[in-house]
């Protein structure tokens, strides 16, 4: 019964989640925006808690619903007038671009199937590790480790934010 449970909870956040995502991106308020993807973020965090991951949903909810997105808000609020409305984005290659979108979400679900029946097949083969080697792998420095990357993020983060503050300071 308790699995169920977990099933109803799982679905229910994954609903909110592309709920929440598709109202990001459609929205014209930047700020309403920035609000849905609070929203998201903190789904994500539930979706890591319902895993037992503790520590990494509470990183979820203090990095990046309470950190990053703050930033975003400071850079929304330098850069732009939050009380209008963006104008409609009118084109010609309006279908050129829901085929792209089309043929991505073709692509990734392809991509998702694939691995998922892979992943089946050898289902009987996947070692034990734990948290700790999960760890030391996602950002150890390694041949494939996550470091190098996490930084460059960091760097672009940071980078968008002083130029954010330039464009803020000529107007």
């Amino acid at each position: 019964m308790e699995s169920v449970g977990n099933l109803i909870v799982y679905a229910v956040i994954a609903i909110a989640i592309i709920v929440f995502s598709v109202l990001t991106v459609t929205t014209r308020k930047i700020l309403r925006s920035a609000t849905y993807l609070l929203f998201v973020l903190f789904a994500t965090a539930g979706i890591y808690f319902q895993l037992d991951y503790e520590f990494l949903g509470a990183v979820q909810i203090a990095v990046y619903a309470g950190g990053i997105l703050v930033l975003f808000v400071f850079a929304i609020m330098l850069t732009h007038q939050p009380g209008r409305d963006a104008q409609l984005l009118e084109s010609r290659r309006r279908w050129l671009g829901i085929l792209a979108a089309v043929l991505g979400v073709a692509v990734c679900a392809y991509a998702l199937f694939s691995h998922s029946a892979m992943c089946a097949a050898t289902l009987g083969q996947i070692p034990d590790f734990d948290i700790a080697q999960l760890g030391h792998w996602l950002l150890s420095t390694d041949k494939y480790g996550y470091l190098l990357p996490f930084e460059a993020i960091s760097i672009l983060l940071l980078a968008c934010i002083i130029g954010g503050v330039v464009i803020a300071r000529r107007r």
